[in-house]
């Protein structure tokens, strides 16, 4: 990586540079709030007593659509500029992107603040949807036509998530169907990116498209998607029995072995891997084999979403912004201490009186990745690209 003190590295930060493309913000002002969320959540309980949501209700939120579906918008616009080779959304128009994703988290904070954050997140996942779809529409790049719905789809459960609340009733199915439409989503940039990554890092290494097994992979997680809202949970674990089978064959497909000296890689190659396990840990809880539901939401929100993610906003933001693509001993700490994250939660499932201690040092390990991945890379985000 190279060091901040450089030329243009060191370069005073710039409002257009820092506005310039989806990533640079979203994933910093995601980053940010997933450490703050977290520590608020562990240790700062009291600071959500005025909040319009109970506590366990807020915390799904904010890390389900606040921290990772935001991340995932950040991604996209970027990438949908790369695929469709149309300009995406910058400058002020993507700076009061921000500023409403902003104020949504406030309200959320806010006593009365329900009604106005289920308007202005809406408004958040359904600006990305209009954008993401009129660059695609434009290039006429039917391949990803089906990722604007996708977006909808996550923003119209977010707003079914809370309008539940409003009105007294369950917001869980509404929780998974926008799980799920996370895992769709997830599923269709690591199908895409994993392989791309891998053969231009390794010499020599050819990976199969495997395009049928992605379109298997896309209609059941529809299914997916239909059947969590209708509670239907024998069909559903059947369906996310096969999503994590298909995904798994697909992860010893991309061989995954080559990957280990490289650290940019085999971060991704272990969020794929966790993906499986937690769609394969979803099918034997739909299936009443597992008890918990919190098992297969940690499994796959941590060790598949969030693995996943350290490793998408350390790769694609050194490659947007011009840096090499090696990986320093800061970035590698930021992995081993998201993976220990992981683990220690994953720990803390266990009923145990060391239950309460690993969860606190879970969220430690958790703050600490994300700050440590601010660290280096916020300099970066609001400096211009290196030539």
């Amino acid at each position: 990586m190279i060091p901040l003190h450089t030329s243009a590295a060191s370069s005073r930060p710039q409002w257009r540079a820092f506005l310039e493309l989806g990533f640079r913000p979203l994933y910093l002002l995601s980053t940010l709030w997933g450490a703050v969320s977290i520590a608020l959540w562990l240790y700062a309980p009291g600071w959500l007593a005025r909040a319009p949501l109970p506590g366990l209700y807020w915390h799904a939120h904010e890390m389900l659509w606040a921290f990772i579906g935001t991340i995932a918008v950040g991604f996209l616009l970027t990438a949908s500029a790369t695929w469709t080779g149309q300009r995406t959304m910058r400058g002020p128009a993507l700076g009061i992107l921000c500023l409403i994703w902003i104020a949504a988290r406030f309200c959320l904070l806010a006593p009365g603040g329900l009604p106005l954050a289920l308007v202005l997140d809406a408004l958040f996942f359904l600006a990305a949807a209009v954008e993401l779809a009129r660059v695609i529409l434009l290039a006429r790049n039917r391949r990803n036509y089906g990722i604007p719905l996708a977006m909808l789809a996550l923003g119209a459960s977010h707003a079914l998530f809370l309008y539940s609340l409003l009105r007294g009733r369950d917001p869980m199915p509404y929780f998974y169907s926008g799980f799920w439409t996370m895992a769709l989503i997830t599923l269709l940039i690591a199908r895409r990116v994993i392989p791309f990554f891998a053969m231009r890092a390794i010499p020599g290494l050819a990976i199969p498209m495997q395009t049928r097994s992605g379109q298997w992979q896309m209609g059941l997680s529809v299914l997916a998607i239909a059947l969590s809202l209708m509670a239907w949970r024998l069909p559903l674990a059947a369906a996310l029995a096969a999503l994590g089978l298909i995904a798994l064959v697909q992860w010893v497909r991309w061989r995954p072995w080559a990957s280990r000296r490289t650290p940019l890689l085999w971060i991704l190659y272990l969020g794929y891997a966790g993906l499986a396990a937690g769609l394969l840990c979803a099918a034997a809880y739909e299936a009443g084999l597992m008890q918990r539901a919190a098992w297969p939401v940690h499994v796959l929100g941590l060790a598949g979403f969030s693995v996943m993610i350290i490793g998408m906003l350390t790769r694609t933001a050194l490659g947007h912004l011009g840096r090499p693509l090696k990986s320093s001993p800061r970035l590698v700490l930021g992995y081993a201490l998201l993976l220990a994250a992981t683990a220690l939660r994953l720990l803390a499932l266990v009923p145990s009186a060391w239950s309460l201690p690993l969860l606190h040092l879970a969220g430690l390990c958790w703050i600490l990745a994300l700050l440590n991945y601010l660290l280096q890379f916020a300099p970066m985000l609001i400096r211009p690209r290196l030539a």
